[in-house]
C-alpha cells in the first residue's frame, strides 16, 4: 500500500516510524487488487498524539482516527480499526454481489453489532446563507453540525465542529468516484 504521510506542525516523522507504517499498512494490501493509496495524518501536542488513516474505496472513503499518548500504539490501533472496517466493507460487497448487485443490497441483521435505529426524524426549511452564518446558527442552537443552503453555490452544505475546536465544511459532489 502506498501512503502519503502528512504531519502536524509539532511532529516530525522519523525514517523508522515511516518504515513501521509501511510494514503495518502492508497487511491491508490483501483487501485490494491494485496498489492503493492511503493518506495518513499524524500530530503530537504536549501529551496527546493523533493518528488518522484514510483510504479511498469505490467512490467512498474508509477512515480510522485514534488519539492517545503513544504514537506507536496509536498506529497499531488505527491499522487494526482500518482492517475491521475493510473486512466489513468487503463482506457487504460480497453479500451484495451474491444477491444480484449493489442496488439490491439488503443487509441481514448483524451478529455482533447493534442494529442501527433511527429514533427521530426532523424536517426544516433550509435558508440560503454563507458558511460563517451557518456556523453562528450552529453555535446558537448548541449543535455539533448544521445543514444549510449555501447562498454562493445553491447547494446543500453542512458545517460541523471538529475535535480540535475549529469548523469544517462539507460540500457534496455528486457523480464522482
Amino acid at each position: 500500500m502506498n501512503f502519503k504521510l502528512t504531519t502536524g506542525k509539532n511532529f516530525k516523522a522519523s525514517q523508522s516510524l515511516e518504515d513501521l507504517l509501511d510494514k503495518k499498512l502492508a497487511k491491508l494490501d490483501r483487501f485490494f487488487v491494485a496498489k492503493t493509496d492511503a493518506d495518513i495524518f499524524m500530530d503530537q501536542s504536549k501529551n496527546r498524539a493523533k493518528v488518522e488513516i484514510t483510504v479511498p474505496v469505490r467512490g467512498s472513503v474508509i477512515r480510522s482516527e485514534k488519539s492517545g499518548s503513544d504514537v506507536y500504539a496509536l498506529i497499531d490501533e488505527a491499522v487494526d480499526s482500518m482492517e475491521k472496517q475493510l473486512k466489513k466493507y468487503r463482506s457487504k460487497l460480497h453479500d451484495s454481489y451474491q444477491s444480484g448487485g449493489l442496488n439490491k443490497y439488503e443487509p441481514e441483521a448483524p451478529v455482533e453489532e447493534e442494529e442501527i435505529k433511527i429514533v427521530r426524524t426532523k424536517r426544516f426549511a433550509v435558508k440560503p446563507m454563507d458558511a460563517e452564518e451557518a456556523c453562528l446558527q450552529m453555535e446558537l442552537l448548541g449543535h455539533s453540525f448544521y445543514m444549510f443552503l449555501n447562498a454562493d453555490s445553491g447547494e446543500v452544505n453542512v458545517v460541523y465542529r471538529r475535535n480540535d475546536g475549529a469548523y469544517g465544511l462539507i460540500e457534496p459532489v455528486l457523480g464522482e468516484e
